[in-house]
């Protein structure tokens, strides 16, 4: 099993969710997060001062799923959240050693 997470332009969530729904994808936790990067902000200007805005609003999706998996979900996350600009995000994926739904105590794939 592996664990992918995604950092991604928080303007993309709809878009990024339906393509991960349609392809029957589930099972995912959404966060909204502050991210600094390439992206280097912005300048703002309050009560006459300049104030430097180096966080930028993200999005991180981070699901469970088969090895076997792994490369299709990616190509959706690529695909989906892709604008061709600095800032379209980070993917990652890390190895899953055991999973576990409280409700009933499945263990492995069978929690996922």
């Amino acid at each position: 099993m592996k664990k992918i997470t995604a950092i991604v332009r928080a303007e993309k969530l709809e878009v990024l969710k339906d393509a991960l729904f349609a392809a029957d994808v589930r099972g995912m936790t959404i966060n909204q997060v502050q991210g600094c990067g390439a992206q280097h902000g912005w300048k703002e200007y309050v009560r006459g001062n300049e104030l430097l805005v180096n966080t930028i609003p993200k999005v991180q999706f981070t699901l469970i799923c088969a090895d076997e998996h792994v490369d299709g979900i990616v190509d959706i996350i690529c695909n989906a959240a892709r604008t061709g600009a600095v800032g379209d995000g980070k993917i990652w994926v890390e190895p899953v050693e055991e999973v576990i739904r409280i409700r009933t105590g499945e263990h492995g794939p069978a929690a996922v």
